[in-house]
């Protein structure tokens, strides 16, 4: 029952709206009527403001990291599941509410900020080389979703290069391939960000609203 409850909390917590949220509170608008449409950071920070985006993103990655930290609890009350297979769950669980909120009919953000939190969580090292590669793509293309999708590509790598030529870094399979499956899902969740560079129609870079 524990456990139960723990992933249908870490949906709903996962599932709030706070990009929605806060452009109602602030501007008074539907910020799925605005920009590129998406409830996320990217898009609060384009319509609203870099300020409010930075506060979405920090938010939005608490969503994650916050079920992370609570599996330790739950997996003391479990015999069966280990506590990084507890993590794992809640975490993934926590990025599906973002992606899919039910309290927007199931449309939601890209899940990136949620992810951030989950793997800075996890897989803290691992998660700061993928930001890294994140900037540099954005620096170069200005396209924070490119940089979004081959930053979350690079974290299999780097989490399976690390285990190799680091001796103190423990490879764990669950958690590679949990990383790939985020990695299709980003993909997945930016696919009309992927349509829009192909034609020439993506929006660029974050600009202060205010």
């Amino acid at each position: 029952m524990i456990l139960a409850a723990s992933i249908l909390a870490s949906y709903l917590f996962g599932g709030i709206p706070v990009g929605y949220i806060l452009a109602k509170k602030i501007k008074g608008i539907d910020l799925r009527e605005h920009g590129s449409k998406n409830i996320g950071a990217t898009n609060v920070g384009r319509v609203i403001g870099w300020k409010y985006g930075i506060i979405a993103l920090f938010l939005d990655a608490l969503k994650g990291a916050i079920p992370v930290a609570l599996a330790g609890y739950v997996a003391s009350t479990q015999d069966s599941f280990s506590l990084i297979t507890i993590q794992i769950l809640l975490g993934s669980i926590a990025i599906l509410g973002h992606t899919f909120t039910p309290f927007l009919h199931f449309k939601g953000g890209k899940g990136v900020a949620t992810a951030l939190g989950v793997y800075l969580s996890l897989v803290p090292m691992v998660t700061l080389c993928a930001v890294v590669i994140f900037f540099l793509v954005y620096k170069l293309s200005g396209f924070v979703s490119l940089g979004s999708i081959l930053g979350t590509l690079s974290m299999p790598v780097w989490y399976w290069s690390m285990s190799k030529y680091l001796p103190e870094a423990e490879y764990s399979p669950l958690v590679f391939l949990v990383l790939i499956c985020t990695f299709f899902l980003i993909t997945f969740s930016h696919r009309e960000n992927i349509k829009r560079m192909l034609i020439g129609k993506e929006l660029k870079a974050v600009k202060d609203a205010n």
